[in-house]
Order: structure tokens, then sequence, then C-alpha cells
């Protein structure tokens, strides 16, 4: 009986410290992407960090580096996942300001490949590919089945958030989900993440600034990286197979209709868009 209760206090105060872990990291994530979306409009100017939205509205993309900071936070709870947040959005903002935006999605890269032409995104397809083997191999200590499914959750989930960044807010609140059953004693890195999403919240709602391919593949991979700590190789190659099945999806089907013909994904996405 003194062993069971014994076990049950660690249990309980490893849930303790875990939920500490993750206020603490929601808290200084979200403070420094509220310090960075108010010191990088003033540097960052001019037509390169401007894009046009999807209501024709001109629109700022300096969300993603500020948003990149916040998941480089998590560097100090999980130094893997975080560094993998860090590469991705290096990749991102590659691709945001020196990427062709008249090749879109995985179909369109493969196609320019068959005509000789390499675009930044397939490049950066590649690019994920290595930031998440290098993630699941640090989180690893090895290379087996587990780490490759690995290497394919990070890239996987980086571009999945990077497939919902169409309408203000979608892509964070995806980010939110992803990382609310992480949090239960997640510990540092899945509050960075949380925090890092909601901080952002308020401008991207307001349509007044956007992630771009930087924030999304900074908090896809962050949120993929985090996931492998909590995942054996069998989670991970379910969640692999969950994430190839909606990315060949999304080749097919617009997740914009499918939202907008159910209505609790329609009141989930447009959830303070209009009220702003």
């Amino acid at each position: 009986m003194g062993r069971r209760t014994l076990l049950a206090g660690a249990a309980a105060g490893g849930a303790v410290a875990g939920a500490v872990g993750t206020v603490a990291g929601a808290a200084v994530a979200g403070a420094c992407v509220r310090l960075w979306s108010s010191v990088l409009p003033r540097v960052l100017q001019g037509p390169g960090w401007q894009r046009t939205n999807h209501a024709g509205r001109t629109v700022s993309l300096v969300e993603g580096p500020a948003v990149v900071a916040g998941c480089g936070v998590a560097v100090a709870g999980s130094p893997a996942a975080g560094l993998a947040a860090l590469a991705a959005g290096g990749l991102g903002l590659w691709d945001d300001l020196a990427g062709d935006t008249s090749t879109k999605g995985l179909r369109g890269h493969l196609r320019a490949l068959t005509r000789g032409e390499v675009t930044t995104g397939a490049l950066k397809v590649i690019g994920l590919g290595v930031v998440g083997l290098a993630s699941a191999a640090a989180t690893d200590r090895r290379v087996g089945l587990g780490t490759l499914a690995g290497a394919g959750v990070v890239a996987g989930t980086a571009n999945l958030v990077n497939l919902f960044d169409l309408r203000p807010g979608r892509a964070l609140k995806v980010t939110v989900l992803l990382g609310l059953p992480m949090a239960y004693g997640g510990g540092f890195g899945a509050g960075a993440l949380l925090g890092t999403a909601v901080a952002a919240l308020p401008e991207d709602l307001r349509g007044e600034r956007m992630l771009g391919d930087t924030g999304a593949n900074a908090l896809g991979a962050l949120a993929g990286a985090l996931a492998l700590e909590q995942l054996g190789t069998r989670g991970r190659v379910v969640a692999l197979a969950a994430l190839a099945a909606l990315t060949l999806a999304s080749e097919r089907v617009s997740f914009t209709d499918v939202i907008a013909g159910h209505a609790p994904l329609r009141a989930l996405d447009e959830w303070g868009r209009s009220a702003a």
C-alpha cells in the first residue's frame, strides 16, 4: 500500500510540475511574441513583407518571424523540438521572401520537377524532411522505424498547419487544438506552443497580419516534434498515415469548402473573426 501511495504521489507531483511548466512556457512565449510583434513592424517593411489575403486586403508577414521567436522559446524545455521549429521557420521565411507563388501545393511542385524546374517549395519540402529526421533522431538518440516515421510526422505537421493558413486565425486555432492534448504533463515546450499561438491570434483574426510559411511551418514543426516525445513507434506511424491522408486530400478537396459545409467546424473557424 505504501508503494502505491508513493507512486501515486510521484505521478501527482509530475502532473503538477508539468502543469507549472506548461503555464510558464505559455507565459514566456506569449510575452516574446507580443514583444516582437511590436518591434518587427518598424524594422521589416516594404513590398516583400506584404501579401494580399483572401479578401483582397494587404496584410503584413511580420507575424511569422514573431511566431518563430515564440516557438524558439521551447528550446529551454525541449531542445530538439525548439530547434526544429527555428529551422522550419527559416525554411518558411526563405520560401516567403524568395519563393515563386505561381506554384502551389505538393502536386504543383511535383509537376514543376517533371518539367525540370526546382521550386523553392520543393526544396522546402526536402528541407522539412531533413529537419524532421534530425529532430526525431535527437529525440530518440538512435535511428529506427519510429525515428523515420517521426521525421514524417514533423515534416507533415509543418506542412499541414500551412495548408490551414487560408483564413484569419484558422491555422492558429488548429495549432491550439494540436497543442491541447500535449499540455497535460507536456511541460515548457507544450506551453510555448500554446502561448505562441494564442498571443498571435488578435492581429491574425483582425486580418492585419498573417503567419505566412514562416510562422505556419514553425508552429507545425514544433507541434510535430513535441508529439514525438509522447508517441511510440505505433503512434507515430498512425499519426504519419493521418497526415499523409490529409495532405493528399488537400490536393483534391478544399478544406475551406469542407469547413463551410459543417456547422460546428464553421462556427469554430469563424469565432472571433466576425466580431473583429
